[in-house]
């Protein structure tokens, strides 16, 4: 079995019995390390009993995806890692995309973010919101260049691919740093991609290489309007846009847009959607010193959220 020193592939777990075996037997030429966020599951057992070489890591609760992968890539730097693969627990590696993945990114270190294409997990087509990431790429041709049956690029740039399988460089990690614990789950990748982009690396999509991503059965509800749930999302759509330091925070604007249309809405004697919106006003009131801290430090390079400080 082949090891590749430089290269330890990091996934993050909570109750993987689904896809884990699947996803670890697809791992076995390289280093893994599993950071499990307090599985209630089978997840660690399976772990222990029959994947001997693999790093596991076991947390008391649940940290989220991004906290977790910071302690997988904290340990994969000490180990002298030059390059990570966040890996998705319903993600699999086919044949030698990584190794295609990690010699580009050795020739091009200008790309701290590599990702290879993602497919459904029957393989029939591809991923449905890596597809929509995709037509954002940067030259707009990867469609064209495949329904015209052209040579396909080597790389495509994007502004953001969603984090299910990413090669990250040393470089942009001691440069970017890791996941900012704003974030809890979901959004983080969103706002990594932002700050890769702030820093001077690129993001880029290997056409010749897949990974799949076995999520195509997984309900996909909105939440009732007003809800805990709908609270939450809204919250996440709130730190992504507004702690993104590509663009000025304008989040004094929507302040003034709440109060003003709560006012209107206590006018009308439209009392509920004003409650409901007060509500909204007030959490994005207590985002703000949040988003604010979170500028200022990722402004800044250096090896954030990967140290052992309580940042």
């Amino acid at each position: 079995m082949k090891i590749e020193q430089g290269i330890r592939i990091i996934i993050v777990t909570y109750n993987a019995m689904t896809w884990l075996k699947k996803c670890l037997d697809s791992c076995n030429s390289y280093k893994v390390i599993v950071v499990d966020n307090a599985s209630i599951d089978d997840t660690v057992s399976l772990i222990e009993y029959n994947y001997p070489n693999v790093t596991l890591i076991k947390q008391s609760k649940n940290l989220g995806f991004g906290q977790g992968n910071n302690i997988g890539i904290r340990y994969a730097l000490e180990e002298g890692a030059k390059h990570v693969f966040l890996l998705n627990q319903d993600a699999y590696l086919v044949e030698d995309a990584l190794d295609r993945l990690v010699t580009y990114q050795k020739a091009h270190t200008e790309y701290g973010v590599l990702s290879p294409m993602h497919i459904t997990g029957n393989q029939q087509q591809l991923d449905k919101n890596f597809s929509n990431y995709m037509l954002r790429e940067e030259t707009g041709q990867f469609y064209s260049d495949f329904v015209l049956g052209r040579e396909l690029a080597s790389v495509y740039n994007v502004p953001f691919i969603n984090a299910a399988a990413w090669l990250v460089s040393k470089s942009c990690l001691e440069t970017v740093g890791g996941f900012d614990p704003l974030f809890f789950h979901y959004g983080e990748d969103d706002n990594y991609c932002q700050r890769v982009l702030y820093h001077g690396h690129k993001i880029g999509v290997l056409p010749n290489t897949i990974i799949i991503h076995d999520r195509e059965n997984r309900a996909q509800t909105q939440p009732v309007e007003y809800s805990e749930a709908y609270y939450k999302n809204l919250e996440k759509n709130y730190k992504v846009r507004y702690a993104n330091i590509l663009e000025d925070n304008k989040v004094g604007v929507k302040l003034k847009k709440l109060k003003r249309i709560i006012l209107k809405l206590q006018l009308k004697i439209k009392f509920e959607r004003a409650a409901a919106l007060k509500k909204e006003l007030i959490m994005l009131q207590n985002l703000i010193p949040k988003i604010k801290a979170s500028r200022e430090r990722n402004v800044l390079q250096g090896a954030h959220y990967l140290d052992n400080s309580a940042d």
